[in-house]
């Protein structure tokens, strides 16, 4: 699926073309989906639609728009799997980062309640990032990389953050992950959640990363976490 908007930049440099997906009826809330470095594949599209389907407004931005619009990598293919790389190593993270603060501008404005991000790979670090730069309401990051050198800034965290930790991550290597729960463990807005014995992309839609029973715990607690700090509904969750 393609991009179906154009949201002006805060600096007037160009427009982020993201995929919006909206609920039937009143929205419950806005989900912010962040792609991994394969673009907006038909699993990101697919879980846009997915949160849509829960109720929520459900907007996709093409975090790769400054370089080439509407790239969709399949990371099953070595190939694909190795230009996608050369997407992220090119990226500009900063501008980046203004770009997804226009997205949260443009989704406020839309008057659909509380606004959360989920975000997986670079998504999960820029997940991250969001929670700890900007006043988003909640965001969660999965099998997020280059976080461990970030969680000083976890302090400026005024929303609640969600990360889910496979321990088998090949990007993520262990004392990368000890150093996430040394500087996170105890912070009241962040909850870790490992997930032993998986690697990365566990919770990829399709695919031959995907590990059907790790996805759907950590998408059960994503559900309940996004539904309680948008919605203001509990669930017991764990």
């Amino acid at each position: 699926m393609t991009t179906n908007t154009l949201i002006p930049t805060l600096d007037n440099t160009g427009e982020v073309p993201v995929l919006v997906v909206r609920p039937e009826g009143a929205p419950r809330g806005v989900i912010i989906v962040v792609q991994e470095i394969f673009g907006i594949t038909p699993g990101i599209a697919q879980k846009a639609q997915d949160w849509a389907k829960l109720g929520y407004l459900a907007i996709a931005p093409d975090i790769f728009w400054r370089q080439q619009p509407g790239v969709s990598f399949n990371p099953d293919i070595p190939e694909e799997f190795t230009q996608a790389a050369g997407f992220m190593m090119k990226h500009d993270f900063v501008r980046g980062q203004e770009d997804l603060r226009a997205v949260l501008a443009w989704a406020r404005a839309q008057k659909a309640g509380k606004v959360g991000l989920v975000g997986f790979c670079m998504g999960g670090m820029i997940a991250y990032q969001m929670a700890a730069r900007t006043d988003i309401d909640a965001a969660v990051g999965y099998y997020g990389v280059g976080i461990a050198g970030l969680v000083d800034e976890a302090k400026n965290i005024t929303g609640q953050l969600m990360l889910h930790i496979p321990t088998l991550d090949g990007f993520v290597p262990p004392d990368q992950q000890a150093a996430m729960h040394a500087g996170l463990d105890g912070n009241a807005h962040v909850t870790l959640f490992d997930y032993e014995g998986l690697d990365h992309g566990f919770a990829d839609t399709f695919g031959a990363r995907r590990n059907e029973a790790g996805a759907n715990l950590a998408d059960e607690r994503t559900r309940a976490f996004l539904a309680e700090h948008l919605c203001g509904i509990k669930f017991k969750w764990g």
